[in-house]
């Protein structure tokens, strides 16, 4: 896989090296990490139509593009370069990226420079780790993105009141979907494409993930631009290019949700042993 970066270079490659390497495609767009130029937008308890664009394409449209971009960078090892550049041409800002402000702030950072100021959906869950929103606030300032952070319909307070208490050891299933699930569903009818940080190492669910694919629960292009990568590559490519990632990840937590649903994960244990933990759960229902 080949991928930007935010040196100040002009050569690309297309084989894949085993690593993501630091090469800046000609259609990149961005300056370095350190211009400050991102913002950063709350939305309402009903985030979706007021804040994002209005799709144009048809879904037989998009769904040619996704056989198109099958035929061009195949079902593995695309080249993560090409296809962004791909994605900026095609989508521009019809096109968003999620972001949990983990080690996945790479996904916006490298499509950042194809799509400045691409809109990065971040959910606020009201459960996170200090560090989580922090992250998310220094990943805002430094790149030429809008973070668009998006609330559940339910405050903690209002969920519990209406659920009970700890809905989340109880009913995790129940409670992702009020937080996560539903939040992103609605801030995503707009946009005709979305760029995951899903990787195909990280559970069996998404073994066979392929590069570009038809979502078909939110009936959009759903680009997963790293789904090649490994955890290292990741954490590699971060510092290269000085994207923030949060600190979390290098004291024992590999996956980072939810404070109240994510541990340490010992030494040998699969990286997403640490969420839900015990519940028989690995995933939150935004990727099923």
């Amino acid at each position: 896989m080949t991928t930007p970066s935010s040196s100040a270079t002009t050569s690309t490659t297309t084989t894949p090296p085993a690593t993501p390497t630091a090469t800046t495609s000609p259609e990149a767009t961005t300056a370095p990490a350190a211009t400050g130029k991102g913002s950063a937008t709350v939305d309402t308890k009903a985030p979706g139509a007021a804040s994002a664009p209005q799709r144009t394409r048809s879904e037989a449209e998009l769904k040619a593009l996704v056989e198109e971009a099958n035929e061009l960078f195949g079902e593995r090892n695309a080249d993560t370069q090409e296809l962004l550049a791909w994605a900026g041409r095609t989508f521009g800002k019809s096109l968003a990226v999620a972001c949990s402000m983990a080690s996945d702030t790479v996904v916006p950072a490298l499509v950042s420079q194809h799509i400045k100021d691409v809109d990065v959906l971040f959910l606020d869950t009201g459960y996170h780790f200090q560090e989580t929103i922090e992250t998310r606030d220094a990943f805002a300032s430094d790149w030429p993105v809008n973070v668009r952070t998006l609330l559940p319909r339910l405050t903690v307070p209002e969920q519990d009141a209406e659920f009970g208490p700890k809905l989340h050891d109880r009913e995790p299933a129940t409670c992702c979907g009020i937080r996560k699930v539903e939040p992103l569903d609605n801030a995503l009818e707009g946009y005709e494409a979305w760029v995951t940080g899903l990787r195909r190492e990280e559970t069996p669910h998404r073994a066979n993930a392929a590069p570009v694919e038809w979502d078909e629960r939110h009936h959009m292009v759903k680009i997963n631009a790293i789904v090649d990568w490994t955890f290292d590559d990741v954490v590699s490519w971060a510092e290269t290019n000085l994207v923030v990632v949060n600190p979390l990840l290098t004291q024992g937590y590999p996956s980072i949700g939810c404070a109240l649903c994510t541990r340490k994960v010992a030494p040998g244990e699969d990286p997403r042993a640490g969420r839900w933990s015990g519940l028989g759960k690995t995933e939150c229902g935004i990727h099923v």
